[in-house]
């Protein structure tokens, strides 16, 4: 491959991640619908033997937050992500769900977060620069205590089946959180 082919590959290619930048808000409402189905078909009805566990989150905490620019919101979004993936990479052998829902959420969320990574890292060396550090941290604070209860209620269940069908409610609330930061990417 000669120097100019390398160079022209490299060109269209960031050309072609530039598009699906500008696209996000498409790409990321489509990824949301799709993982929320897998969630779904993952466990099936709600137990009825697990109606009578208590819970602690503040899924209200979450609600507040207030990111006005779109970089922002495309950051709390792969935050919201990122813990997601760590979440359901953890300890899932007493869930009883069906595995290949599972790998194909797992798999979903990879994929959703290597698109923002993209669009995030592309942006940054564009060296664009953007206000509300402040708010993006207290932002980033919040999703860090909220996924930390989460976190705790499963090991304190032991990662109980019950735990895990709880998680998996509480996550389908986090999608519709999710659907609420993508509209904010939308040009």
């Amino acid at each position: 491959m000669s120097l100019l082919q390398f160079c022209l590959m490299l060109l269209f290619s960031s050309k072609i991640s530039c598009l699906d930048c500008n696209r996000i808000y498409v790409l990321q409402t489509r990824m949301n619908r799709e993982s929320l189905e897998h969630l779904e078909k993952m466990g099936g009805n709600f137990p009825f033997q697990c109606l009578n566990e208590k819970t602690v989150f503040k899924p209200r905490d979450i609600l507040k937050i207030r990111l006005s620019q779109q970089e922002n919101a495309k950051e709390a979004i792969l935050q919201i992500l990122q813990e997601l993936f760590h979440i359901f990479n953890n300890n899932l052998t007493q869930a009883a769900w069906n595995e290949t829902s599972i790998k194909e959420f797992q798999n979903g969320l990879h994929q959703q977060i290597e698109k923002l990574e993209t669009c995030l890292s592309a942006e940054m060396e564009k060296e664009i620069s953007y206000p509300g550090n402040e708010n993006l941290l207290l932002t980033s604070l919040r999703l860090k205590r909220y996924f930390q209860t989460i976190n705790d209620f499963l090991k304190e269940k032991q990662y109980s089946q019950c735990a895990w069908e709880i998680i998996r409610a509480e996550i389908s609330r986090c999608f519709l959180m999710l659907n609420i930061l993508t509209k904010r990417l939308q040009n």
